[in-house]
Parts: C-alpha cells; sequence; structure tokens
C-alpha cells in the first residue's frame, strides 16, 4: 500500500511539474537502462551454463554428451514454463507485434523474467537458437509494464516497447544505431520524429550500460583485417542472391518443421521427441550447439583447422573438401535444429541462427572461389561478415538493421558498400517469393497485423464485441403478425431478429416485410413470423476479424448483419457504427502521439 501511494504521489507531482514528452524521454533511459541490465544477466549466464557443461571436452574425439544436454534442457524448459511460469514460449518477438496491435501494448509482467530463465537454460543446455529475441521480450516487456505503472495511453506503451528491444540489442551487441533501426524496421508499425528520440536515448543507454558492466564484448567483436576491394564487387552481388535463396531456404523449411512438430500431442511428448532428434544433430554437426557464435569467430579468425573439432564423423578425413562438405551440411541442417528447438517447446529466436547460417554461407561462398584458383583470392574474413549480413535481412525482412549491425561489430564502414549490395540483393531476392518474416506472416494471415495499409491497420484495432447493437428486440417464427406489430409499437428499430427457444438465429423481419399488411387486422390473427422472415444476407461471428467482417457487408451490399456467438444470437453489427468507430479511433491514434 506504501508504494501505491508513493506512486499516485509521484504521479500528481509529474503532472504538475514534468511535460508528456519529458516524462517520456525519462522513461527511455530507465527502459533502456533495465533493459541493458538484462541482457547482460542473460548472456553471462548463458555462457556460465555452456561453459560449465562443455568445459574439458577433448577436441580429439567426439563427445557423447551432446546426446543428452538437448534432450534435459527441453524438458527442463517445458515443465517450468508450464508449471511454474504458466505461458508458452514460442516466436517472442511476434507475441510482442501481437501485443502491439491487438492488445493495446500490453505485455505481461512475467514476461519481464519469463524469457529469460527459458533462454537460458534451452540454449545454455544446446538449444540450437539465439538469445537476441527472449531479450528483446525481456525489453520490451520491461517498457510496456513501466507505461502500464506510469498510467501511459497505448501509443506511448508501444514507444516504450521499442525502447525496450532498441536498449536490449544495443546492449547484447554493442551497437546502439542497430538496435533503433531494429525497433522501427521490426518491432514498431509506424514512426515520428516524436518517438525517434526516446528510440536513440534507450537504446544509447542500453548500449553504455552494457560497456560498463562488462566491458566491449558481450557477444563478439571483430576488427577487420583485409580492405574492401572494388574488384570483389561481381562475387558480393553473387553472394547477395545466393543469400536470398538461403533465407528463403531458412524460412520456409522453419514453417513446415514447426507444423510437424506442432502435430506431436502433448507438450512433454514434443520435448522429448525434439530433443532426441536435436540431440542426434549436435553429434554430426557440434558447431550447431547453442548460438554458434564461437563458431563464427572460429572462422572469422582463419582457424580452420578447428572447425572440425568434435566432429565424429568428419574429423578423421579432414582436408578442403571435406571441411566444404561439412560447412554445406551447416548449412542445410542449422534451421531443422532451429526450427525443432522451437517447435519442441525451447525459448530462443531466429535472429542468431540467421547470422550463423549468414557466416557459413558467406565463408563456404568465398572458399569456394580461392578453391578454383583462375577466379582469384577473396577475403574470407569480409565475406563471412557480409554473408552474416545478407542472411539477417532475408529471413528477418530487415535489411537496415543487419547492415548497420555488421557494421558497428567490425567497428568501422569499410564494409558498407558490399554491406548494402549484399542486404538490398538478399531482401529483394526473398521478397520475390515471401512478402512477410518469420515474425509477421501468422499474424498478418490471422488478420492481427496489417503492415503497409494505415486504414485496414486502424480497422484492425476495433473490437467486434464492443460495435455489437444489442437493443433489437426479437421475436419467435410461431410468434402472430399482431405480436410483431406490438414490438414495432415500442422499438426503435426496424428489424426484428427471430429466434427460436435454443436462441438460434431463424430469420429476418424487416419493417419493409410487413408495411402492407401490418395494419390487416386479419392478416394480424392469422399470419405467423415465420412466414413473413427471410434469411439475412451472411452472418458475423464473433471470432470474425474486422477485415473478414468488411467484406461480408462487401460482398452482401447489406448494411446492417446478426451477430452469432456459438451459433446463438448475441445481436447486430451496423455498418455506420463501424464506420463511426473508425473515426473516433483514428482520431485517438493522431492525438496519443
Amino acid at each position: 500500500m506504501k508504494i501505491d501511494k508513493l506512486l499516485l504521489q509521484l504521479l500528481i507531482w509529474r503532472v504538475k511539474h514534468i511535460s508528456n514528452r519529458d516524462f517520456v524521454l525519462l522513461l527511455s533511459v530507465l527502459v533502456g537502462c533495465l533493459s541493458g541490465i538484462a541482457a547482460v544477466i542473460l548472456k553471462l549466464a548463458v555462457h556460465f551454463l555452456e561453459n560449465l557443461l562443455t568445459r574439458g571436452f577433448d577436441t580429439s574425439y567426439a563427445n557423447y554428451f551432446y546426446l543428452a544436454y538437448p534432450l534435459f534442457g527441453l524438458i527442463l524448459t517445458v515443465l517450468i514454463a508450464k508449471y511454474v511460469l504458466r505461458e508458452s514460449f514460442g516466436h517472442g518477438v511476434t507475441s510482442i507485434l501481437y501485443a502491439i496491435s491487438r492488445k493495446s501494448s500490453i505485455l505481461s509482467r512475467t514476461k519481464m523474467y519469463s524469457n529469460m530463465i527459458g533462454s537460458a537454460l534451452t540454449v545454455g543446455f544446446g538449444g540450437s537458437v539465439g538469445l537476441e529475441a527472449p531479450i528483446v521480450v525481456t525489453g520490451s516487456a520491461i517498457g510496456s509494464n513501466i507505461g502500464r505503472m506510469m498510467h501511459l495511453q497505448s501509443k506511448k506503451r508501444a514507444l516504450l516497447i521499442g525502447c525496450g528491444a532498441a536498449g536490449a540489442i544495443s546492449a547484447i551487441f554493442n551497437s546502439p544505431i542497430a538496435g533503433v533501426i531494429f525497433s522501427i524496421e521490426v518491432i514498431l508499425i509506424e514512426i515520428n520524429i516524436n518517438a525517434f528520440i526516446p528510440l536513440l536515448i534507450s537504446s544509447v543507454t542500453g548500449s553504455l550500460t552494457s560497456l560498463l558492466l562488462v566491458g566491449e564484448e558481450i557477444l563478439f567483436s571483430f576488427h577487420l583485417k583485409d580492405p574492401f576491394t572494388a574488384a570483389d564487387t561481381p562475387y558480393y552481388l553473387l553472394l547477395g542472391v545466393v543469400c536470398g535463396f538461403v533465407s528463403l531456404y531458412f524460412t520456409r523449411l522453419t514453417y513446415r518443421i514447426e507444423k510437424v512438430i506442432a502435430t506431436i500431442r502433448g507438450d512433454m511428448r514434443r520435448a522429448l521427441v525434439g530433443g532426441l532428434c536435436l540431440g542426434v544433430v549436435l553429434f554430426v554437426f557440434p558447431p550447431i550447439y547453442g548460438e554458434g557464435y564461437n563458431f563464427i569467430k572460429i572462422m572469422l579468425s582463419g582457424n580452420e583447422q578447428e572447425i572440425l573439432d568434435h566432429s565424429l564423423f568428419f574429423q578423421k578425413f579432414e582436408n578442403n573438401y571435406v571441411i566444404i562438405l561439412f560447412l554445406l551440411g551447416l548449412i542445410l541442417i542449422k534451421p531443422v535444429a532451429s526450427s525443432i528447438t522451437i517447435g519442441a517447446g525451447g525459448n530462443g529466436g531466429i535472429f542468431a541462427p540467421s547470422l550463423f547460417i549468414g557466416g557459413v554461407t558467406g565463408f563456404l561462398f568465398a572458399k569456394l572461389i580461392n578453391t578454383v584458383e583462375v577466379l582469384g583470392i577473396i577475403s574470407l574474413s569480409n565475406f563471412t561478415l557480409v554473408g552474416m549480413c545478407g542472411l539477417m535481412s532475408g529471413v528477418l525482412h530487415a535489411p537496415l538493421t543487419a547492415i548497420f549491425l555488421i557494421a558497428e561489430i567490425t567497428g568501422g564502414y569499410t564494409l558498407f558498400v558490399p554491406l548494402m549490395m549484399v542486404s538490398a540483393i538478399s531482401y529483394s531476392t526473398i521478397f520475390y517469393f515471401e512478402r512477410y518474416s518469420l515474425y509477421t506472416k501468422s499474424l498478418i494471415n490471422k488478420g492481427f497485423l496489417i503492415p503497409d495499409d494505415r486504414d485496414r491497420l486502424v480497422l484492425s484495432l476495433l473490437d467486434i464485441k464492443k460495435l455489437i447493437e444489442t437493443d433489437l428486440l426479437t421475436i419467435k417464427p410461431q410468434a402472430t403478425l399482431g405480436n410483431l406489430v406490438d414490438l414495432v409499437r415500442v422499438s426503435k428499430r426496424n428489424i426484428f431478429p427471430v429466434v427460436d427457444d435454443k436462441k438460434q438465429l431463424v430469420g429476418i423481419v424487416t419493417l419493409d416485410d410487413i408495411r402492407n399488411i401490418m395494419f390487416d387486422k386479419e392478416a394480424q390473427k392469422n399470419t405467423l413470423v415465420k412466414s413473413l422472415m427471410h434469411t439475412p444476407p451472411d452472418v458475423i461471428t464473433t471470432q470474425d476479424n474486422m477485415q473478414v467482417v468488411m467484406e461480408k457487408f462487401e460482398r452482401t451490399g447489406a448494411w446492417n448483419l446478426p451477430v452469432l456467438e456459438d451459433d446463438q444470437y448475441v445481436g447486430l453489427i451496423s455498418k455506420s457504427r463501424i464506420f463511426n468507430a473508425y473515426r473516433n479511433k483514428l482520431i485517438r491514434q493522431r492525438q496519443e502521439y
């Protein structure tokens, strides 16, 4: 109670002395700081767990612990999620987009820590996913709940969600520009200059928090050794196309595998099957363990002799062509491992897998070019980094984030030109086949997210149940015309739904249907309502989204349609009421910024 009183006094003081704009700027600092702290805690926890489990692994032979770790990690994650946290995981960024578009930017309080626990167990025990999405969810939940605590409107809460995401990405990669752009490209549907400043502040705060706590390298950084050579431009152009098609492979394979895993009934059964499959994958391809950033460091450092370490099936035959075959296997199998991890109940994201596959793709591309010596020698490290940019651009549909992330990781803009080329080509290539990313496609298909269409976006925010008109008087089909005329006398509406004893809609009667006979005394006695009613041109259910509702109005040409819930009549929706609610929603949205 004391905390509530102090908070109330703070809010009263804030209203008197601090403007809304300045207050949001102050909150963006707090959100960025807390997101940075959360990012540091999660990364240190996972690194500690990974080192604890894999310390002392002899590189001269395969380690059979790889078969058991993922299974134990997934089962433990599912048990904690189900019985302790009481929530399910999945693609975390998708849950953020859903909260912004359908839940007034409200994320549950448990998400401020649940994803940290789930991802630490999943990735620490070898789950082949990244920590970026869970920490973005954590930062976003921090922003959302601070906004709720300070009684901010939904648009301001959405802005703080974006601030949390920016601070998290900035802290985990030490890349403040990429953090801001990620929020704009992926999280926030619409942005203006007033919203841009808090994102900058939060991102910088997250980065500074990370630097103060753990120094420059929370994840990984790389200092470029080789310059950009303009003569390599044709190779970069070709790499962009390759990255686009690898992104398409990653995206579509992920959809299919997650659908297959979803057919397995029971959370524990999915975890068991997924853990066993993932263990086999890790046993054959050890670099897929966890996020895989250590393997990227091996490729960037040029230590090719370490690429086949721990691999039982490849290490004995180490040569140039075996390495090429092994890298190709990593590209093909990494999406399988990532989708199994998420589909089986693990917690993680596709951010790190896209960077991993991109790095391997770029490295393999350069190695193949260098193997055919007549084509010249190109930089392995440069193409590895640019490949990371290309896959991230294609898989996440975030080309600008990919460009600036790699530029900041490398500490400069030496590769800016090839990064721009490969990012643009990769994105354009996959966009031809897949218009939406893994984060947004499922929401768009369900009508929960409307991109690039402000009218449809605002319309999707309307709640069908709040538009239902329940003041219509109903009548039974066995009633007479006289009974109906009695209703006409007291009703303010000219539509009368006909429902049976089970409240099921059987028809509609309008004033126009009875106008010619309603004063005929004989007809009032002998004519039953069921002979006067007609079937409505269509019906709306409470499960329909607004896009479906408007399509039904457009198709039928009707101005009023009845609404059913569980096959029972609940009311009516009019087109005029939808238009009025749409106009009010649009006005409120403009006022909230």
